[in-house]
């Protein structure tokens, strides 16, 4: 089994920072691209940011300048530090894996999510 587990959010006035952390845990053979998405009430789940397994990043403009995504893959543990929090920053955030595992000798990826963590920026 593997799994994939957000954490670090909750509330924060306009202006402040949180960092958020994404584990991938169980039988993992490797995990290639990492992203941060998230989901506002009555809105659809929209990509923040991305990170390829050679640290590559690549950010939604909405972002840009404020957040920034990392990873240390030997923690199999990607990172989003959000810096200048604004009220529309509010948002459950999704953290998306790309996991490879050995199955029957093939290596084959899946894409796995966690269960998201919400963050609320507000006064």
């Amino acid at each position: 089994q593997v799994q994939v587990m957000e954490s670090g959010g909750g509330l924060v006035q306009p202006g402040g920072s949180l960092r958020l952390s994404c584990a991938a845990s169980g039988s993992i053979f490797g995990i290639n691209a990492m992203g941060w998405y998230r989901q506002a009430p009555g809105k659809r789940r929209e990509l923040v940011a991305t990170i390829t397994s050679g640290g590559r990043t690549n950010y939604e403009d909405y972002v840009k300048g404020r957040f920034t995504i990392s990873r240390d893959n030997a923690k199999n543990t990607a990172y989003l530090q959000m810096n200048s929090l604004k009220p529309e920053d509010t948002a459950v955030y999704y953290c998306n894996a790309g996991i490879v595992r050995s199955v029957f000798g093939n290596l084959r990826e899946y894409a796995t999510w966690g269960q998201g963590t919400q963050v609320t920026v507000s006064s």
